[in-house]
């Protein structure tokens, strides 16, 4: 289990025997332990089903568990926590979400329009908000595209969107919900990027992903999901290197190949191939 025993590093998030379970008793959750301290990018590996999107959501106060704590910058993190109107607007304005499906959270007439609506929200100056998208909007290489709907871009244009839309605010956390879905391979370089660049500044980054290579790119420290539960944890780069473990999360699986007249098979993962 990670700690926060590193000297002067505040704990962003901790979980602690975190369940929970959709209607019908489906369990989505189970005794989940996670923490996540400041500065560190984490991955939540898993796949499909595994539990690693409601993970998220729990921690975005979306959705809270029937049993276990979770606690964000050293505080419970509630339904009742959020009713708070000051801890509420200071949490969403500390944590922000990208959710795997960017349509989710694009509504706005035009590109503009989306990344300014939070800005506008929080009740900042028509200047500031201005000078905040111009900038977020340039930063993106998405200027060109400011008086588009967003409906009528492309899916990884849609996900830069959805990104400007939330760094706007410069959140402290920021968490992303499989980042690499529909982007092409140059928009996966341009993410990796970007992220690289936001994290240089001090941003907190958690992904939940299926990923490996944007896993071994970004991360530096694992957690593997499977059935709700965690398999294991540790530094990414050891985590990634465990291929018994990967393939009992369904994180890798062989896969058989031509060459001429020879068949083989090589281990392949999602998102990047490892060669067995």
């Amino acid at each position: 289990m990670s700690t926060a025993a590193e000297q002067g590093v505040e704990t962003i998030f901790s979980l602690r025997g975190v369940r929970y379970a959709y209607p019908g008793e489906i369990t989505a959750l189970a005794q989940v332990n996670l923490e996540v301290l400041r500065g560190r990018h984490v991955v939540i590996l898993g796949a499909n089903g595994s539990g690693k999107s409601t993970l998220l959501k729990i921690m975005a106060g979306l959705y809270f568990p029937a049993a276990g704590e979770v606690a964000a910058f050293g505080r419970p993190l509630t339904e009742r926590a959020l009713e708070d109107d000051a801890f509420a607007f200071a949490f969403r304005r500390r944590v922000g979400l990208i959710f795997q499906d960017p349509e989710v959270q694009l509504f706005s007439a035009t590109v503009w329009d989306e990344v300014a609506f939070a800005p506008l929200q929080l009740g900042w100056s028509a200047d500031e908000v201005r000078e905040r998208v111009e900038a977020r909007l340039e930063w993106l290489g998405l200027t060109p595209l400011r008086d588009r709907p967003p409906y009528r871009l492309s899916g990884g244009e849609k996900r830069k969107v959805a990104l400007a839309a939330v760094l706007v605010v410069e959140p402290e956390v920021l968490l992303l919900d499989e980042p690499t879905a529909f982007l092409d391979p140059r928009s996966r370089c341009q993410l990796f990027d970007y992220l690289f660049e936001w994290g240089q500044r001090g941003g907190t980054i958690i992904a939940a992903t299926h990923d490996l290579e944007f896993a071994e790119d970004v991360a530096r420290y694992a957690y593997v999901l499977d059935h709700g539960q965690v398999l294991a944890e540790g530094v990414s780069g050891s985590i990634l290197a465990d291929e018994g473990l990967l393939e009992r999360a369904n994180l890798i699986h062989d896969h058989k190949h031509c060459h001429g007249d020879t068949v083989h098979s090589h281990r392949h993962g999602h998102g990047v191939h490892a060669h067995g």
